[in-house]
């Protein structure tokens, strides 16, 4: 047990990570030491960042919670935190329950752990932080909360309403990061078409991007979760002029029948889902559409299935994601519909849904063999540089790889590649310059 050291353990989302990032920034001017995401964790104090999004995740939580309880009984911890999304919406049930936890603070409130360890906490540096991804890309937080009123959601019950960040103050953490060596952004709010409603009045996500796009050293803009319903059609207009946006959305669709999206309570219809994929690939030739589907929502019949599945067959998403509805308390769904779809039901529709989306990326994967491409560099990997395109988002997609022998390569830095082969799920490349 390392005396002044902290654990940071962060769970769920990028948005999480934001932070996760600001508070190991504080910790770091009071004078500790701090690891994040360890894979040995020796710290005296943990700090576990929560996330209560789906069954899933809460389950992760709170195994989490549980093995550090148990180092701290077995005296290699002295002192356990635990903040985040599953604490701000279960803190009292969770006080009770675990008690060997010091304190649990929510998602908004753990400035204050700062004054529990006996520290101050630096209002001066509120908009700093240290980065925990590679130095060249950084996640910026643009808003918290969510308006919107799905009706599977449990966000807006655990982060409350949308809270749009004013633009200047977007703009000067950038130009900051910049100067750090960051060259990469990716733009992340829980909806992000939403942005600047509350402070301006109107939907200001396009002129927000046309302004980090200005940015001298900003050499990538990836966007990520958008919201179908009253999507922000100049932004297209930016994404197709812009260079430096990339020709990426993050779109979650959730689904396509109209029953379906009607019971979900999403504001758009399965005509206007269509049309407004269509005019993405109008107006932005190349876009990559990254979207997120849910099967088994209840009352979801074969033919809801079926024309889901049609729906990806003729869409051909370039990323796409899926999951199994869970309920969650407190939300619309829990309260007013019974889940009933079987659990083996929902498995077999996510299996069916994934294996016709691996087929359509092995698909899209090859058609990309010959073809040229920027790329950034993340990292070494084994025996490849493991880089990533403009269609690449960290973490999330395909990554592209680049045998070591080739030649030496800086990580952070862009090259152009030609794609020679490719698998379901990566790309391989040889550098051109």
């Amino acid at each position: 047990m390392k005396r002044n050291t902290v654990d940071i353990i962060t769970l769920g989302c990028s948005k999480n990570l934001v932070d996760s990032e600001k508070l190991i920034r504080q910790l770091e001017i009071n004078g500790y030491k701090v690891t994040h995401d360890s894979e040995d964790p020796k710290g005296e104090i943990a700090i576990i960042n929560t996330c209560g999004f789906i069954g899933d995740a809460k389950e992760e939580s709170i195994n989490t919670i549980l093995e550090f309880c148990q180092a701290k009984e077995e005296g290699n911890l002295k002192k356990l935190y635990v903040m985040g999304c599953l604490s701000e919406r279960y803190l009292k049930d969770l006080t009770v329950e675990i008690p060997q936890v010091d304190k649990f603070y929510g998602k908004f409130n753990w400035s204050e752990l700062l004054q529990d360890l006996g520290k101050a906490y630096h209002y001066e540096l509120q908009s700093e932080r240290s980065l925990t991804t590679p130095s060249h890309y950084a996640y910026l937080k643009i808003s918290e909360g969510c308006d919107r009123k799905c009706s599977y959601c449990a966000i807006p019950i655990i982060t409350g309403k949308h809270v749009s960040r004013p633009i200047e103050e977007i703009l000067e953490e950038v130009k900051s990061l910049v100067k750090k060596g960051v060259k990469e952004f990716q733009v992340i709010a829980q909806e992000l078409t939403f942005y600047g409603i509350d402070l301006y009045k109107k939907q200001m996500l396009p002129e927000l991007i046309e302004r980090l796009a200005d940015i001298e050293g900003v050499e990538w803009i990836r966007l990520h979760y958008a919201y179908p319903a009253h999507f922000p059609e100049e932004l297209f207009r930016v994404m197709r002029e812009r260079d430096n946006v990339c020709k990426y959305m993050d779109i979650a669709l959730q689904h396509i029948s109209d029953n379906m999206l009607s019971r979900m309570r999403r504001q758009v219809t399965k005509l206007e889902t269509y049309r407004l994929i269509q005019r993405f690939r109008e107006e932005v030739p190349g876009i990559h559409l990254r979207t997120t589907l849910m099967v088994g929502y209840p009352g979801e019949e074969e033919a809801d299935f079926e024309e889901l599945k049609e729906f990806v067959r003729q869409m051909k998403f370039d990323r796409m994601g899926a999951f199994a509805y869970s309920e969650e308390e407190g939300t619309y769904a829990a309260e007013h519909y019974v889940d009933s779809v079987p659990n083996e039901i929902k498995q077999r529709r996510l299996n069916e849904l994934m294996s016709i989306q691996q087929e359509i990326s092995a698909e899209l994967s090859e058609k990309k063999i010959g073809k040229k491409y920027k790329v950034i560099i993340d990292r070494i990997e084994g025996n490849f540089y493991v880089g990533r395109t403009e269609y690449d988002s960290p973490e999330v997609d395909p990554e592209v790889l680049i045998s070591c022998s080739e030649k030496q390569l800086s990580i952070g830095s862009f090259y152009e590649v030609e794609i020679i082969s490719a698998d379901d799920f990566d790309l391989y490349a040889s550098v051109l310059s």
